[in-house]
């Protein structure tokens, strides 16, 4: 039968003739004035017919119930009196017109009687509510007079199933007849006549709840029919009804706290087992789906709304009348030897919940004496019964335990609370029953949540520990079964159950226990990684994160370790590898049981899989940038990314433990180390206080100190280069300015005990180094050097103390002054300030100037190229204020020019400056003062300043201001010759193995010198041209080997 459209069937032209056949019993009288003692000779073949028609509907019988039942009541509420012209609409709007029409005209009495026959107390409750409002109370009220007249027992039974179904009953929206019902009953009804008053019985208020208004109809109906209530089954039904009424009405919370899933599992089995045992209840021999159904209507009741106050202690008192009345006999059997029905339990588990929120009504309201009288009174007689009966609920295990297969049943119907179901069906008790498993691939989709596959998970790993005989084949497709329920998760409910599984098993992950089950894991890793390796971008990272979130749940540990490798040792793949693993938050996964339990499970891979395993600066590159990523991970479309490594973290595992001179990793630590300060320098919070910033302050400062050892030390305790040392000073200068700018983020206490602390470890390290501390100590603390500084140094005794240090004898002044010069711009411009050289005083001048050669000799090769910088700009400004006396001799000059130097002085200069500090240090009494790495390093100090002069002289000879008043090729290409000639003598002063960045250098010089002689052709005779070429070749003559010799001719000839 169609149940859509309300349209004429077989089964509709059975219920027309039953209709007809009872007519022609009660004829000649109407069926209009049916009464109920009519009922048994004229209704039974309607009763009947319905009852086969629902039995052999080859689809949905209740439903075809419900559609007759709905026919019925629209033919008794439709007006009788229709116009032909409303009568046509009603044939085409009204879907119950046409239908109705084939049964003849009706009263209520037909209707009461036949819902009472079926024992459809639901459908009527259903059907009732979905009139409206003012139709609803009055057709209640007719059911009410039509119980209250000649009452039965079977009327009685209905009554109070009537009342059950009206407290349990909750709105159904989606059903279509219903709809149609409700549509009908507003179109046609509301507006009639008949129903424009409301019953007597009604007041209506719109705030009011619509179930309130019909259960208190209800229970005048129980006052009425009160005494024709004498069955001992009836009468726990009658108070149980009562006392559920009450609980919903008065005493219940609004919003009450839902009971756990396991007792309202364990509610329903009660309730299931007790109708399994009663053979006299309906549900006895129902399925179990339908009966799971059931009862989890009867055990939900919730809190409607609340009777005033008045009409409360009047219901209480009509309740402790009935029991009163009724509690001795029903004492009597409840404690008799004959089984337990489920109205008696009902009456004992509902007066257990009344009598427990009764006693909170009690200590929670405020009443007054005669109120409290009556509540103490009622709560006593109840107690007093309850005691009497325990033994009902006492037996309430009827039969063997049935929850699991009413959970499988709430399951697979999707019934109330069905998701909180699924964990407790995912428990090892009832995993891998065939019924179990069966439930699980039914409804596989309803456990794509992460909680539930973490249970799952949890529930294998302990049945395959067990002892358990399962088959190795179900345990495959369960594993498989949940896979798939994680490959449908969205990527942060897969960091759940990655977080989970890690949490639970380790890096080991599934793996740990489960991995005789995963044999097919290496393959798809192989796989996995083979295309990752070939499709590294944007484009397929949404796929790459799905296939890595596929490998990482089955064994993280291999799955990391393996991408760490690869983002290191495969070219351009980090930033790629990066943005996969930024994707998993809950690799940020720390093993508390693990060898290092505040290492975190990246750093842990990092370190096992790549770290100190480098073999090219490539890869060193690669791994550096990898660090970054994972600390500012890329945003990519589509992809949540999260911070996998922290700052401190990657300072303290990756740059702390090697910032030692004799370190191999010291190098690649500092830059990591800067990269970390300057990535991060934008976090709002103070990241570096987690660290402990003066002993990390401390510990460069260290470093820095075995830099004031360097050449003393073996080459193997050298893993860092001098051009290393200024990476120390930067990281060093940025860290001391965080600090400063975070010093309010500690208490001015904290902050002093602080520097102290530093300021009392830096005592055992060179002074120096203690001087760089000068703008943290600033205030607290006065910069401590040598007592010689005072002797060429204006010191303020506010700012500096002198202290005897051993090393720093008479003659060693220049020496303690060039060394503070060296340590910053700023401290060398206060050197220079505060320096005492009487410029007018030539013999002063001039011994300075011997002096600062020395110093400079011997400061230079513990230079890094920043301080060399610095000691460089400290010669010019010594130069620029004539404090610094140069003498330039006419050694490498055939004629005496007739030239314009003195735009090129300071340059000139300087380049014999630097010729003379090398024929210092290549003297006999020097030239066994550094090793082979100390010789190449002052070479390649020397180097740079030469480049420097060069990158200058090219700068006055173009732009500078001299440039703007005349023509400066002569004087330049006069300064190339010369400091070519400079070049080749500190060359042929060296060994050739320290030569070839001098060389480079020559070759250079020789370049720019023949650039700028071709562009000025005319800057220069013939002659000359040809006598300077003479010139140049005779002083290349002297070099060796052959190769650079005739490499360095051949050029010269190429002017």
């Amino acid at each position: 039968m169609d149940l859509g459209p309300v349209n004429i069937c077989e089964e509709m032209t059975i219920l027309h003739g039953v209709f007809l056949l009872a007519e022609q019993l009660f004829h000649p009288k109407a069926l209009t004035e049916l009464k109920k003692s009519d009922w048994e000779r004229v209704g039974q073949p309607i009763v009947e017919a319905l009852r086969e028609i629902s039995a052999t509907a080859c689809c949905q019988p209740f439903a075809w119930k419900k559609k007759a039942l709905i026919i019925i009541w629209a033919k008794i509420l439709q007006p009788y009196s229709v116009t032909p012209s409303d009568a046509d609409t009603r044939w085409q709007e009204n879907v119950f017109f046409s239908v109705g029409n084939m049964i003849p005209t009706i009263n209520h009495t037909v209707l009461f009687e036949l819902l009472k026959s079926l024992e459809a107390s639901g459908l009527f409750i259903q059907l009732l509510m979905a009139l409206p409002t003012t139709i609803c109370h009055a057709e209640l009220e007719s059911f009410l007079e039509h119980m209250s007249v000649d009452t039965s027992s079977k009327d009685v039974a209905f009554f109070l199933s009537v009342c059950w179904e009206m407290m349990k009953h909750k709105g159904n929206q989606q059903d279509p007849l219903l709809s149609q019902f409700r549509t009908m009953a507003h179109k046609y009804l509301f507006s009639s006549e008949e129903f424009s008053h409301p019953p007597k019985r009604f007041k209506s208020d719109p705030d009011v709840c619509p179930t309130l208004p019909l259960l208190a109809m209800l229970l005048t109906g129980l006052k009425q029919i009160q005494n024709r209530i004498l069955c001992p089954g009836m009468k726990c039904g009658a108070l149980a009804n009562l006392a559920d009424m009450l609980m919903v009405f008065a005493l219940m919370e609004d919003d009450p706290q839902e009971v756990s899933a396991i007792m309202y599992l364990d509610k329903l089995a009660t309730v299931i087992s007790v109708w399994n045992s009663d053979t006299q209840n309906p549900y006895h021999q129902r399925a179990l789906a339908e009966k799971v159904k059931e009862a989890e209507r009867d055990i939900s009741l919730t809190s409607l709304a609340k009777l005033p106050s008045e009409t409360i202690f009047i219901r209480f008192e009509f309740l402790c009348s009935l029991l009163r009345e009724w509690g001795e006999g029903l004492q009597a059997m409840l404690t008799g030897s004959q089984g337990t029905s489920y109205d008696s339990y009902r009456l004992c588990d509902s007066l257990t919940s009344f009598s427990q929120n009764l006693k909170l009504y009690l200590d929670s309201t405020s009443l007054s004496k005669e109120e409290r009288q009556v509540v103490s009174e009622l709560a006593e007689y109840v107690g007093d019964f309850l005691r009497k009966t325990t033994k009902v609920l006492k037996n309430k295990g009827f039969e063997k335990d049935i929850t699991a297969s009413i959970a499988m049943a709430i399951i697979e119907q999707q019934l109330d609370r069905h998701m909180e179901m699924c964990y407790i069906f995912a428990s090892e008790k009832w995993a891998f029953s065939d019924e179990w498993l069966a439930c699980l691939v039914n409804n596989w989709a309803l456990f794509r949540e992460p909680d539930l596959v973490l249970k799952l998970l949890e529930t294998v790993m302990e049945v395959t520990m067990t002892d358990r005989a399962i088959p190795e084949s179900q345990i495959r497709q369960v594993i498989s079964l949940i896979l798939d329920c994680y490959a449908d998760l969205s990527l942060p409910d897969k960091n759940k159950v990655l977080s989970g599984t890690l949490l639970s098993w380790g890096q080991k992950g599934l793996s740990d226990k489960l991995m005789a089950y995963l044999n097919w894991f290496q393959e798809d890793l192989n796989t996995t990684f083979n295309q990752l390796a070939q499709s590294a971008s944007e484009q397929g990272l949404a796929k790459a994160v799905v296939s890595v979130a596929h490998l990482v749940i089955l064994h993280p540990e291999i799955t990391v370790k393996k991408m760490c490798s690869m983002a290191v040792v495969s070219l351009g793949t980090h930033k790629f590898l990066a943005q996969i693993l930024t994707a998993f938050p809950a690799l940020r996964f720390i093993e508390e049981q693990g060898p290092d339990p505040s290492t975190t499970f990246v750093v842990s891979c990092l370190k096992e899989t790549v770290w100190t395993k480098f073999s090219t600066p490539k890869e060193e590159k690669q791994f550096l940038e990898l660090l970054g990523c994972l600390m500012n991970p890329v945003k990519s479309q589509g992809i949540p990314v999260a911070v996998l490594l922290g700052p401190d973290e990657v300072l303290k595992e990756f740059v702390l433990p090697f910032l030692m001179l004799d370190v191999k990793e010291v190098d690649l630590g500092l830059k990591i180390f800067i990269q970390t300060l300057e990535a991060n320098a934008c976090l709002k919070e103070y990241w570096l206080q987690t660290c402990s910033p003066f002993p990390l302050i401390f510990s460069l400062c260290q470093l820095l100190d075995c830099f004031s050892k360097y050449w003393q030390l073996p080459k193997e305790k050298r893993c860092l280069s001098l051009d290393g040392k200024d990476l120390v000073i930067h990281i060093l200068e940025i860290l001391c300015e965080i600090i400063l700018a975070n010093a309010e983020t500690l208490s001015p206490d904290t902050w002093i005990k602080s520097l102290s602390w530093l300021h009392r470890k830096m005592e055992q390290l060179d002074w120096t180094v203690h001087l760089r501390m000068k703008n943290l100590f600033e205030g607290h603390f006065k910069c401590e050097v040598p007592a010689m500084l005072s002797e060429i140094c204006k010191l303020s005794e506010d700012e500096w103390t002198s202290q005897a240090h051993p090393g720093y004898g008479p003659g060693t002044r220049l020496l303690a002054w060039m060394e503070c010069c060296y340590i910053s711009s700023s401290i060398s411009e206060q050197m220079l300030s505060l320096l005492v050289v009487d410029v007018g005083n030539p013999k002063e001048v001039k011994l300075f100037s011997k002096g600062f050669l020395v110093a400079l000799v011997q400061v230079m090769p513990w230079c890094s190229p920043q301080e060399w910088q610095y000691l460089y700009q400290l010669t010019r400004r010594l130069l620029e204020k004539q404090l610094l006396h140069i003498p330039y001799n006419l050694e490498y000059i055939q004629f005496v020019p007739l030239l314009n130097l003195k735009p090129f002085a300071q340059e000139l200069q300087l380049s014999v400056l630097f010729l003379r500090a090398f024929q210092f240090l290549c003297s006999q009494s020097c030239c066994n003062w550094l090793s082979m790495e100390g010789w190449s390093h002052v070479v390649r100090l020397l180097c740079n300043s030469l480049t420097g002069l060069l990158d200058s002289v090219r700068l006055i000879q173009s732009v500078g201001p001299w440039a703007q008043e005349q023509d400066l090729t002569q004087e330049t290409l006069f300064f190339y010759t010369q400091v070519f000639c400079h070049v080749l003598h500190i060359m042929a002063m060296l060994y050739q193995e320290y030569a070839p960045p001098l060389y480079v250098l020559a070759l250079e010089i020789l370049t720019c010198y023949e650039t700028l002689s071709k562009a000025n052709p005319s800057g220069s005779s013939l002659l000359q041209k040809v006598n300077e070429q003479c010139f140049l070749k005779s002083i290349t003559e002297n070099i060796s080997p052959e190769e650079r010799r005739q490499t360095l001719l051949q050029k010269i000839s190429n002017f």
